[in-house]
């Protein structure tokens, strides 16, 4: 058996577990395992000579810290953890996920500039088009995530391909190998929502996306407790665009929050392997229901995205929607009759979680093609799939 000569030559397992530990004092050689909370607003230095040294690294575009917003020894490691998880040279911490998406938005379009969106992207990316980005000038179009379809709405203004991939609440898996030599031919920025794969069990940027962003608040931090986002990227133009705008818009996360996604990071490949593996169990007890008419979920072997989630994936999570043969009314008795599950929008903690799909929140995906079927979307988590499937089962009956 080949052992790692270094942590670099480990597997991702390994890394995941020894990035971002705290140093050892170096008088005594002692110290903690986990890095320790570092809160900070101002920051001291030595001397001028230490101060200049820090300015200029951050006049270059890199990591230099002349004030706490930006982050100490914990935000630094966590930075690590991202890059690494993502494949990424530069990783820049934002207060959410949507924060993020602001990020990589305004860091990479201007004022005149058009971008074409997923029409299965995250639903709060139109509420920040109509609110912000088309008040700066700044224009937005919104079709299939396919070669012939965004061909169609290029424009000679087109700078960026913004997608997710999975879907937000269809879980459509994208051909991101596909969208990325399009947005080469068109000479476009590609940024991938990842918060689905939490770059553990999916790398935007190995398939070709330039940028990455992830939700951090969701399978990172893993116990439903903060509010975390994260922009991935390796190309040295696009992190410096990144990496000013991060600081002109006075991002600041919580050196608090950064230390919990730290902790939750290190339990990260087991909790996915089981929230894949209790979903997949649900997944066959709904398919076994005359209630249900469709499962979406990539890592299902009917749906229809799974020979690409087979390609381009290393695992899959707790998430799946299902389209039920039940009325809107009867979709929220549904809803209600559930016990183990709590009514939530977010996911990725250890907790199952159920959300009633709005009609009009999945009309607008072109992927959707649910007719009067009512959709919910579950997020499994980690108790007792006997347990989840016999609620599940309750409430199905309860609203028939």
């Amino acid at each position: 058996m080949s052992h790692p000569s270094s942590l670099s030559d480990a597997q991702l397992d390994t890394r995941l577990q020894h990035l971002g530990l705290a140093d050892l004092d170096p008088g005594t050689g002692a110290g903690p395992v986990a890095q320790p909370s570092v809160r900070t607003s101002t920051v001291r230095f030595r001397d001028l000579a230490a101060l200049d040294k820090a300015q200029a690294l951050k006049s270059q575009g890199e990591r230099g810290v002349t004030y706490g917003r930006v982050g100490l020894d914990t935000h630094a490691a966590l930075e690590k953890v991202f890059c690494e998880l993502e494949g990424a040279q530069r990783s820049f911490l934002a207060p959410s996920g949507l924060s993020a998406i602001t990020l990589a938005l305004m860091a990479l379009l201007s004022a005149g500039d058009h971008a074409l969106v997923a029409d299965c992207a995250y639903g709060p990316v139109r509420y920040l088009d109509k609110v912000v980005l088309s008040r700066m000038g700044v224009q937005l179009s919104y079709c299939r995530a396919q070669p012939e379809a965004l061909r169609a709405q290029l424009r000679p203004n087109t700078r960026m391909l913004y997608v997710e991939s999975p879907g937000s609440l269809l879980f459509e898996m994208l051909d991101l190998p596909a969208l990325s030599r399009f947005a080469r031919e068109h000479n476009l920025v590609l940024v991938v929502d990842n918060t689905w794969g939490a770059g553990y069990i999916y790398r935007p940027l190995a398939l070709g996306a330039d940028v990455s962003v992830v939700a951090g608040t969701k399978y990172v931090g893993g116990h439903s407790d903060l509010m975390l986002g994260a922009v991935m990227a390796s190309d040295p133009a696009i992190a410096r665009r990144i990496n000013d705008t991060h600081y002109a818009m006075g991002y600041a996360v919580s050196a608090d929050d950064a230390w919990l996604a730290l902790r939750g990071v290190r339990t990260l490949p087991i909790r996915l392997k089981q929230h894949a593996a209790n979903a997949l169990e649900v997944c066959r007890f709904l398919a076994s229901r005359p209630e249900v008419a469709r499962i979406h979920h990539p890592a299902w072997p009917q749906d229809p995205g799974h020979a690409l989630w087979q390609r381009d994936c290393t695992g899959s999570n707790g998430m799946l929607s299902v389209e039920l043969k039940f009325d809107q009314e009867q979709a929220r008795r549904f809803v209600d009759a559930l016990q183990l599950f709590g009514i939530g929008f977010s996911w990725g903690g250890y907790e199952s979680l159920v959300q009633w799909v709005e009609p009009s929140s999945i009309a607008c995906h072109g992927y959707c093609e649910a007719g009067d079927n009512a959709v919910v979307r579950l997020h499994i988590g980690l108790e007792s799939t006997q347990d989840v499937i016999a609620d599940i089962a309750r409430a199905l009956d309860a609203a028939a």
